[in-house]
């Protein structure tokens, strides 16, 4: 994460998102009196919306806490991929 100023942000914006976007990081323009902005690329937003979309539901947020502390627990199956015809 980076912290910089509107105007540092301002003065070279085209920069900050071709940071964002090849690091996979997010900038936080930080506004004196006003209330602070992220800088994050598309991907990013994308994954952590994902994220929320699928931890919103309660129960669906226990299943993966679940299949996480299972695989965490050596609790998992290794299978081979089969590819649907089509």
């Amino acid at each position: 994460m980076k912290i910089v100023s509107y105007a540092e942000a301002n003065g070279k914006l085209g920069g900050l998102i071709d940071e964002v976007v090849d690091d996979a990081d997010y900038t936080v323009i930080f506004r004196e009196g006003a209330e602070h902005a992220v800088i994050m690329s598309l991907d990013v937003f994308e994954s952590l919306m994902e994220t929320v979309h699928l931890f919103r539901n309660p129960a669906n947020a226990a299943h993966l806490a679940k299949s996480i502390a299972q695989y965490r627990a050596g609790q998992t199956v290794q299978r081979e991929r089969v590819d649907a015809e089509g």
